[in-house]
């Protein structure tokens, strides 16, 4: 008895070579719809799974495979001798090869104005079937799912004249890592469509990888980057590298940090990112003013950083830029020039993303993994609501250090708690990161502010502060005040706020509730 295929493809990649292989290997190839079409075409016999099964192709081609005569050929168990004997008693022909993908979902949800009576078409049914049903039956069933593994079998049959378990084993674990994927990503356009709960009872999450990273967090780590599927046009996954060495895992999350600070400016900006944290932002009338302020504001840690633009970068920009070094540049685009400037420099990453400015929304969860388990949110959207902000001293800022303090405010939102943030005229003076006690957080500040090599002195003094939470106690105000700092903003919400006001007010502070906590951990 002949040996039996299937092929069914929307993905017709390498399917006539393929088959030509399997036609020379004595295989009987059934088909259906297009497919059947190119293999005929090409001059390979091939047989339609209508002529099998006695039953017409109907319901727009909705029913096609859904036939016992094809199943039964699946899932019966060689090794068995009760289901040989029924499908011979029934007429059935064992399939031996299962060679089927997927009507393309994801590409047609993707696709701008799709309706959900289109997506809903581009559900497959048959496809998924035959191939779990193959994949449960892999001791007997060669399955595939993916071009890349024509290869694999047909060098198997023609060397050992069959496909080995551990090979069939590999196949179908493929294939539920696909199924599960499309179901997913199904079940995500259907929660989005009925606006169902964003967290439900099972989390079912699907992503695509980007590509392998040389090691992760550290070198005896392996890593990978994924991509959510969907439309994330200003996210880091949809950058194109233009030159420069493959991002690592430590790149890509700071630059992730780097891109999360930066969407927060509409005014021409720049964030310069040191393992995950700002370590200088600027803002200024163009992209090289703004490069400028946040080089100063910091030219030590800067170096070896990440500095993300949300303006083109010129040919003067990228001159300072290549005075240091730096791991990454990103920015909605380059001058030919500046590029050229830039791409002296053999190691540096450059990244292009034309929406670096467009904003994120809360559905692009945040989530964070844990051992046995995930913790899962929405994004921190916000910094603070112009008509909530609350002057609760007796002194209110003045208009230029209103302007420092929501300055202030947005960039220490991405800094990791605790975290005080120091800013005076667009510049980040001096910042605390990711203390145990807020306190800490404000002296590591005002010390970068006052002795940091490479900036004047005293930097603090005439300064504004910004706290990414409240003050649990009046001593972050009698610091502030012993270096200078002249308005401080923070959420509020501290039993003890009036600690802190009655502070303000004795050393002529003015201070902002924001009423918006930001706890970045």
């Amino acid at each position: 008895m002949k040996k039996r295929a299937i092929i069914s493809l929307t993905d017709k990649t390498g399917v006539v070579e393929f088959a030509r292989e399997l036609d020379a290997l004595g295989y009987e190839i059934l088909s259906t719809g297009g497919t059947w079409k190119v293999i005929n075409d090409a001059g390979i016999p091939v047989t339609q799974v209508s002529d099998v099964t006695g039953f017409p192709e109907c319901l727009d081609g909705r029913v096609k495979t859904l036939h016992p005569l094809i199943h039964a050929g699946i899932l019966a168990m060689r090794s068995n001798p009760e289901h040989m004997a029924q499908i011979a008693e029934l007429g059935v022909t064992p399939i031996d090869i299962v060679a089927i993908n997927l009507y393309a979902f994801k590409d047609t949800i993707m696709k701008p104005g799709v309706t959900r009576e289109d997506a809903i078409e581009h559900i497959d049914i048959g496809g998924p079937t035959m191939l779990r049903a193959a994949a449960k039956n892999y001791q007997d069933v060669s399955v595939i799912v993916d071009p890349a593994d024509y290869t694999t079998v047909i060098d198997e049959l023609k060397a050992n004249g069959k496909v080995s378990v551990d090979t069939n084993l590999k196949l179908a674990y493929k294939v539920f890592n696909h199924t599960a994927a499309y179901d997913t990503l199904i079940q995500s356009y259907l929660r989005v469509e009925t606006d169902m709960p964003i967290f439900p009872e099972k989390l079912s999450l699907t992503y695509e990888k980007v590509q392998d990273m040389r090691y992760g967090e550290n070198p005896g780590q392996l890593a990978a980057f994924y991509k959510e599927i969907g439309h994330f046009d200003g996210t880091l996954a949809a950058a194109e590298q233009l030159h420069g060495k493959e991002l690592s895992y430590n790149n890509i999350n700071d630059t992730n940090g780097a891109l999360e600070c930066l969407k927060e400016f509409d005014e021409p900006c720049v964030v310069a990112v040191k393992h995950a944290n700002p370590c200088g932002v600027g803002v200024g009338n163009d992209i090289y003013a703004a490069y400028m302020n946040a080089y100063n504001a910091d030219p030590v840690s800067i170096f070896g950083g990440i500095i993300a633009c949300n303006r083109k970068v010129d040919a003067a920009t990228a001159a300072e830029i290549n005075k240091i070094f730096v791991e990454i540049v990103i920015a909605p685009d380059f001058d030919a020039d500046a590029l050229e400037i830039l791409q002296k420099k053999a190691n540096i990453r450059i990244l292009r993303l034309p929406e670096i400015a467009k904003p994120n929304t809360k559905d692009m969860l945040d989530m964070k993994r844990v051992a046995g388990g995930l913790l899962v949110q929405e994004r921190d959207i916000g910094v603070y609501d112009d008509a909530e902000l609350k002057v609760v001293t007796e002194k209110a800022p003045t208009e230029a250090e209103m302007a420092d303090l929501k300055f202030a405010m947005k960039v220490v939102k991405h800094t990791k708690s605790n975290a005080i943030v120091l800013a005076k005229n667009g510049i980040t003076t001096g910042i605390g990161p990711g203390q145990t006690n807020r306190i800490t957080a404000l002296e590591l500040a005002i010390r970068y502010a006052n002795e940091l090599e490479g900036t004047e002195k005293n930097r603090a003094a005439g300064s504004v502060m910004a706290s990414d939470a409240f003050f649990p106690f009046s001593d972050c105000v009698e610091a502030a005040h012993k270096a200078g700092i002249t308005a401080i903003i923070q959420p509020g919400g501290s039993i003890r706020d009036q600690e802190s006001i009655d502070a303000c007010n004795k050393y002529g502070i003015a201070m902002i509730f924001t009423g918006q906590r930001h706890f970045k951990h």
